[in-house]
This record gives C-alpha cells, structure tokens and sequence, in this order.
C-alpha cells in the first residue's frame, strides 16, 4: 500500500486557547469533517473515525531539552532513538553525528533497496543547489537522507514540468521570493490533486512544509492561521484523488501550537493518518513516539 507523508515542521497538538493556538482559530473544514467535527488540539486524540485517526507521538523520546528539527526528522526517518543514543536533542541542521544516521538504513534508503519507487515531492531552485556544491548550505535531514539514498532532488525544470512542487504548495512563492516569474501557480485545491496525482506514481513519498516551523517562531497568528487554512484546502484537494493508500500528516517537535514562545515546545505531534480504515488502525496501533512511525510506514508499504 503506498504512503504518503505530509511532514509539517513544527506542529504540536495543543491547548484549545485562541490567544495563543492557531489550530483554535482557523477554519480548516476538510480537516474537521476528516476528525467527526474535531480540531487538530490535544484534546482530538486519540481519534478514529470514518474516515482518519488521530493519534498523539512523543518527540522528546525519554531525553531532557526540547526537542529539535535534526535529531526529530532524522528519527522520523529511521525508527532509531538517536537522541537518546546521542544524549541530546540537536538542530535545526545535522551535525555529523546526526549525518551518520542519515547516510544509510533510513526508509528512503532502505525502499531503494527493496525496489520500490520513493521520492521526495518538494522541488529547490538552482541556488539551493549552488549552495549546497559551494559548502555554504548543509543538507537538512529529509534531504539529506533522500541524496544519500541515491535519489536526486526535483529541480525548477521538475516543477514546471509538474512533477514536484514548491515548499508553499501553490508556486507563488517562487515568483515573489525567487523571481522565477513564470512558475505555474495553483490554488491550494490544485495544488492538493496534483501531489495526490504524482504521488501515486511511488510507493513512498513525502512533502516537506517548513513554514510551519518559521510561522511558529515569528510568533505571527495572522499568518500562521493563513498557512493552516491553505494547507486544510491543499489537504482537501489531495484527498479527492488518493485513494489508493495511506495519507500520513506528523512532525518533528512542536512549535507552531503556542504562539506565546519563540521556541519549540515539548507538546505531543500529530500523527493524522487517513485512508482505509483496517490500514490506518493497524498502522497506528500502539504508536506512542515519533520513532515508532518510520516502522509503521515500512510495513504499510512492503505489505504488498
């Protein structure tokens, strides 16, 4: 069954309290209907309905400080305690201790292995990679496990095509932010078909949305409602058209749930799962940490 993995970073399951929790106030109705009338808050999960589950994942791991986005994503993607083998909590960049967990035996890795086709959805423009081949720019964990595991990043020529996306789902980011003036631009229903449309094409893929993560640190509840509402219509969008697996929504660590810091949070992460009902109970039975997630995403998969 294929699985596909919308990576928020940043996302706790919070308080219900509007004066610091965007989740208490946007207006996410593709998401509520999802949850049988329930917002994305603490209090949701667990959760399973008709059509999702909703559970709630540890990500500080039995390890002291707050967790962070390298050691987060990086035990996302292995199933691996790493911040309780390393001792800390470390990020937002891999250091190279981290980097050692993400060269080999990560799902990307281990997919290419086992013959099944895994991507990640997310297309960088050309000075990401100038950047990276300059030694100005480190490799986040998700990239950095996807090139290890010998699978290219999607470039602009990918996105124009249609075959990846940009990091705000709809493309305009690339015309204000990048100058690239003529990328396509989508509304965020579009954008939600096309990536179910693409991601039917793999056995694993994963997007990865790091404005989350940014919104939550600015401390900004204007625009981290707005960032939630275009991501309820993208998520309305893609599931009109993925049908065939599992829908996989988590994070890292929490951030974004409590506007009141600037700093991550110890809050639980969402772990939203939809599609078939037998699949999704299955896939979240006795999921309690983020490290018991990267397991359950194997199994779905090489269950066929």
């Amino acid at each position: 069954m294929r699985v596909l993995f919308l990576f928020l970073d940043g996302i706790g399951l919070g308080e219900n309290n509007q004066g610091i929790n965007p989740f208490a106030n946007a207006e996410m109705p593709h998401l509520t209907e999802l949850l049988g009338g329930r917002l994305l808050l603490k209090e949701s999960a667990p959760f399973h309905g008709e059509y999702a589950s909703l559970v709630a994942v540890d990500p500080s791991v039995g390890v002291d400080g707050l967790p962070q986005s390298a050691t987060g994503q990086a035990m996302l993607l292995t199933g691996k305690n790493i911040s309780k083998e390393l001792g800390y909590h470390y990020g937002p960049k891999p250091n190279p201790a981290v980097a050692v967990y993400l060269k080999d035996d990560t799902l990307f890795s281990n997919f290419a292995r086992a013959g099944k086709k895994a991507a990640l959805l997310n297309a960088y423009p050309p000075r990401y990679f100038d950047g990276i081949d300059s030694g100005r720019r480190l490799y986040s964990s998700i990239p950095l496990a996807v090139t290890s595991a010998g699978i290219p990043l999607f470039r602009h020529e990918d996105l124009f095509a249609g075959r990846a996306f940009s990091a705000d789902f709809t493309g305009e980011g690339w015309r204000t932010m990048l100058n690239f003036t003529e990328t396509p631009v989508m509304d965020p229903s579009e954008a939600g078909r096309q990536i179910g449309t693409v991601a039917k094409e793999y056995d694993f893929s994963l997007f990865e949305y790091w404005a989350s993560d940014y919104a939550g640190h600015g401390q900004e509840m204007e625009n981290a409602v707005k960032l939630m509402e275009t991501f309820d219509s993208v998520l309305g969008g893609l599931v009109e058209v993925f049908d065939d697996g599992l829908i996989l929504v988590t994070s890292d660590h929490g951030n974004m749930e409590d506007l009141s810091t600037r700093k991550h949070t110890e809050a639980p992460v969402p772990a939203l799962v939809i599609g078939d009902k037998v699949a999704r109970e299955e896939f979240t039975r006795d999921m309690t940490e983020i490290t018991d997630i990267a397991p359950a995403i194997w199994k779905t998969v090489m269950q066929d």
